[in-house]
């Protein structure tokens, strides 16, 4: 009796362990997406994912890493505010947002501690692409959908959402390049050590001078994405270095000019993000030097990642990888109004709309939202 009992406990967590791992495997399909304007495929063999159609609503997480910065603050108010429109509200059981800081096992355990409360996908901006790997195959198992953006993981496992990240340092580096034609020294400043978008983007702007021919002298320095941290990074290299030819910088691009301005520093040319004071600052002083490439993606890739699980849990055809566009405005074409805001915060990250997946926010619905965990 006792040995039946046992043996009927094994074969059913046997069988309910079969059937997590079937909920979990997708079916690899023919494209296109359902959604196909929204979800581009990032590359020409990318897979195609269609998961196993559950019932709504969802319980869906963010598991958000670094906060420290503007654009990491915007983007959790950004989701909240997708998360809280009425037709995406209506599909959501339970909206849950938690940042970790730096430490990856703590990332890592907030993603574990999700799976074990049954949620049905969990959307990451991961601080690490490679250290994820068992929490990972633990989503597979338990049938939760993993849908990493901005920071990604380096796995097919998962869905990957982001925009060319190698391709904006190319486009920063081939600016510069374009500006300076017999080379020069350069100021980069970085963003968060150990995440894919500072590492894609760093390769992307080396690789391209390389490719030049011309001689370059790049001064790296940390900025963390951080308007004050970038400025004091700036401030101290001017303090060194004295002078340099150009600039690029992840992020913080308004605390790096403000160092250029507090120093006396001569306006260069700058390949850079696209904060609204970084773009005040490149309409201003253009006529100045500051003759600005501001070239990024908003904060709204968020909305676009949760919109992905979403349309995963209701059975709908994903690409395992999805490119989102670039928002891109240079020298001279910066028009108040629409690629600037002279009225709103130097904070507020231009550009964080994807018309193309219907997503759009105002200023005031962003920043009506709190940046806490909830």
């Amino acid at each position: 009796m006792f040995k039946t009992f046992v043996g009927g406990i094994l074969a059913a967590a046997t069988l309910t362990l079969s059937c997590a791992t079937a909920m979990a495997d997708p079916e690899t399909v023919s494209g296109p997406a359902a959604q196909a304007d929204c979800f581009a495929p990032w590359a020409a063999d990318t897979k195609f994912f269609k998961f196993p159609k559950k019932d709504g609503p969802f319980r869906i997480a963010l598991a958000n890493g670094y906060i420290a910065n503007t654009w990491r603050i915007q983007m959790i108010q950004t989701a909240k505010a997708y998360a809280a429109q009425p037709d995406v509200a209506a599909k959501l059981k339970e909206f849950k947002v938690v940042s970790t800081g730096e430490d990856v096992p703590a990332q890592i355990s907030a993603i574990n501690n999700f799976i074990d409360s049954g949620y049905d996908a969990i959307v990451v901006n991961a601080q690490n692409p490679t250290a994820f790997g068992p929490v990972i195959k633990r989503a597979k198992e338990a049938g939760v959908i993993l849908v990493a953006f901005d920071n990604i993981l380096d796995t097919q496992d998962a869905i990957n959402v982001n925009v060319d990240q190698k391709g904006l340092g190319v486009l920063w580096a081939n600016w510069l390049a374009g500006h300076l034609p017999e080379g020069g020294k350069i100021l980069e400043v970085r963003g968060v050590a150990g995440t894919s978008v500072d590492t894609d983007r760093h390769n992307g702007i080396h690789e391209t001078f390389d490719a030049t021919g011309k001689k370059w002298e790049v001064v790296e320095v940390l900025g963390k994405w951080d308007d004050p941290t970038a400025q004091k990074a700036t401030a101290d290299a001017i303090a060194v270095h004295k002078k340099f030819d150009g600039i690029t910088a992840q992020g913080g691009d308004t605390g790096v000019v403000q160092a250029m301005i507090d120093a006396g520093h001569a306006f260069v040319p700058f390949g850079g993000e696209t904060e609204n004071g970084f773009r005040k600052f490149c309409s201003k002083h253009a006529a100045d030097g500051l003759k600005c490439s501001s070239a990024g993606t908003g904060p709204a890739q968020v909305a676009v990642a949760i919109k992905t699980a979403i349309a995963a849990l209701e059975g709908e055809v994903v690409p395992q990888s999805v490119k989102l566009p670039l928002a891109i405005v240079e020298d001279p074409n910066f028009k108040e109004g629409q690629d600037f805001y002279p009225d709103q915060s130097d904070n507020f990250f231009v550009g964080n709309s994807f018309p193309t997946c219907g997503i759009n926010f105002t200023a005031q619905e962003i920043m009506g939202q709190t940046q806490a965990d909830k």
